[in-house]
């Protein structure tokens, strides 16, 4: 019987790296790319049984590209692998279509458990945030999103991808050239222009309506492991 197949995507190659390591004794990883862009790529080539992305990657997001994929019917099952462990996120990504969802943090043995799992046809949370996840997959879903998003500034936009990112408020000046003062004031004038009282719901948001994509170009590249 064929072993499954595997996708990779993350833009951080120590993180790539290390997960080819922990999944080659089990699966055949396919390729590594370093963006949504290169991701959705990769996928309508190779058409791998798993895909493993992180949420926040260069040119597209994870989130994005999951729901691009579901809208081409690839069928590729989908593995959200992320630093976020925001109950209303991972809902959010379910609603885009993947399979399953864990945190960074976990082990190795755990993202394991969750391709076995989803290739049986089965869907993974991870147990951290199951509870959570399905509580706000019952919740109604916020339906102003849009409109609301069309007072978001192209430079509020640029503060709002870096923050989704995990980046910090002087980070983030650094890479945009402005004071630590100006990046505050963008972040709280986004959030009362979008009616959010918090830095973790100010990500929700970005996930939830693709304004955490970024927009510039990345290296081109799909590194296929033999």
């Amino acid at each position: 019987m064929a072993r499954p197949t595997v996708l990779l995507a993350d833009d951080h190659p120590i993180v790539t790296e290390g997960l080819a390591s922990i999944l080659k004794d089990d699966f055949d990883v396919l390729a590594v790319v370093a963006d949504g862009m290169d991701l959705l790529a990769a996928a309508r080539t190779l058409r791998p049984d798993i895909i493993v992305t992180d949420l926040s990657m260069p040119r597209l997001s994870g989130l994005e590209a999951a729901r691009q994929l579901r809208a081409e019917h690839i069928p590729s099952q989908i593995i959200v692998l992320t630093m976020h462990d925001d109950p209303e996120i991972a809902a959010e990504a379910f609603r885009a279509g993947v399979a399953g969802y864990l945190l960074k943090s976990s082990a190795g043995a755990e993202l394991i458990l969750a391709i076995q799992q989803i290739v049986k046809g089965q869907s993974y949370v991870s147990p951290l945030l199951s509870r959570d996840v399905m509580t706000e997959l019952a919740a109604p879903r916020r339906r102003s999103d849009e409109t609301r998003s069309r007072g978001v500034t192209p430079r509020q936009r640029d503060v709002l991808r870096l923050i989704a990112r995990g980046k910090r408020m002087k980070e983030i000046a650094v890479t945009l050239g402005v004071s630590v003062r100006t990046v505050e004031s963008h972040k709280y004038e986004m959030m009362e222009s979008l009616g959010v009282s918090s830095t973790a719901e100010l990500i929700q948001y970005a996930f939830r309506t693709g304004l955490a994509a970024d927009t510039t170009p990345a290296k081109p590249a799909i590194d296929r492991h033999q």
